[in-house]
């Protein structure tokens, strides 16, 4: 954010006998006032959460009068409760995470990866990739500065891997609907995927599989990193509320709505025979049906609610969830720029096999 950004508009002196204007710019609110404004905000925003339930039954039984018998009553609770709910959730999710990634620009990830140890780097590149912006459009210029600078092709893979998969939207919808137990399964088993996918694809040695073209590409310095005042990175998180909100809010109400249908309508033992534990199919026809239903993670966690509540088993919507973020018909496209399809079948593969993996496990487990 520049200096000026967010002090209020110019205050003007009258004009009288000749005087032209006199206009002094106001100072920038200091970091003190900022926090004040921010606690002041975030406990209106508490508060309206904690209303939520309660407003969305009076909506349903008292200003639509719906029954609470129907299954209409059951859905349109379900619709008018979610949607603010995770509307909420994302506006301060993507808040507090833009300003996180005003401290991850992609040119210091490159500086940090860059001449780091296979093992170490492939942890290292998982982590980052929770936290550094990154979405499909990005994996090309992402893919060829790593690869151009000497980060390891199993290294960029763990990063690449991690980045989409472990989506902080996600880890923090999924604590706010179903706990930290969820949540932390969802992180582990994410980064655990993005590490061995990486691990595997970098002892595979397909470096020859990447277009000749990527190594003569010259990446420069950035001037991304220059310095930030605290003031420019909370303009930095509020940048993000206003780019990644006024994208994904559609997905995020048609997600809501297809939940809200699953939750009204469809038979309570239906998800459990599908989806369950009992059928050994369900896990890779989960992936298989997750990967060309590209979508983003705040519209796809709605579903995922609504399943689980149907009776659908942790593990195979796990994997359904972990597919449809991870892996799109999309990204291989873009992928192809730089990368051959034997290497881009390898990296969706190895990844599908990873996150069957996890979907056996814990159907297993839990």
């Amino acid at each position: 954010m520049s200096e000026n950004s967010i002090s209020p508009a110019s205050v003007c002196c009258s004009k009288s006998k000749g005087v032209p204007y006199i206009c002094t710019k106001a100072a920038n609110p200091s970091l003190t006032v900022l926090i004040l404004w921010g606690t002041l905000l975030l406990a209106g925003w508490f508060t309206l959460y904690q209303s939520l339930a309660a407003a969305s039954q009076w909506l349903t039984y008292n200003f639509f009068g719906l029954s609470h018998s129907q299954q209409l009553s059951s859905a349109v609770e379900f619709f008018v409760f979610e949607v603010p709910k995770v509307l909420m959730l994302l506006l301060l999710v993507v808040f507090a995470v833009g300003i996180i990634r005003s401290f991850f620009t992609p040119e210091r990830t490159r500086r940090i990866l860059s001449g780091k140890g296979e093992i170490f780097g492939n942890i290292l590149a998982a982590l980052l990739g929770v936290v550094t912006p990154f979405c499909s459009c990005s994996a090309v210029p992402l893919f060829i500065g790593f690869v151009t600078t000497g980060v390891p092709l199993g290294v960029t893979f763990s990063f690449l891997i991690s980045a989409p998969m472990v989506n902080e939207i996600a880890l923090v919808l999924l604590f706010g609907l179903f706990g930290w137990k969820v949540a932390a399964i969802y992180l582990g088993t994410g980064l655990f995927i993005a590490l061995i996918s990486g691990w595997v694809i970098g002892h595979l040695h397909m470096k020859r599989y990447i277009e000749e073209w990527v190594f003569e590409t010259q990446t420069g310095a950035s001037s991304e990193d220059a310095p930030q005042t605290w003031p420019q990175r909370i303009q930095y998180g509020w940048d993000a509320v206003r780019d990644i909100v006024s994208r994904v809010w559609f997905y995020v109400i048609l997600g809501i709505a297809v939940g809200a249908g699953i939750h009204g309508y469809v038979p309570e033992g239906l998800m459990a025979t599908v989806m369950g534990k009992g059928a050994w199919w369900s896990v890779p026809a989960a992936v298989l049906i997750g990967v060309p239903m590209y979508s983003n993670a705040a519209g796809i966690i709605p579903v995922v609610q609504a399943l689980l509540g149907k009776g659908a088993a942790l593990g195979t919507v796990l994997a359904f969830m972990m597919s449809v973020i991870g892996l799109s018909l999309p990204e291989a496209v873009i992928l192809r720029k730089v990368l051959k399809w034997p290497l881009i079948l390898t990296f969706f593969g190895v990844v599908a096999a990873g996150i069957m993996l996890v979907g056996y496990l814990f159907n297993f487990l839990m």
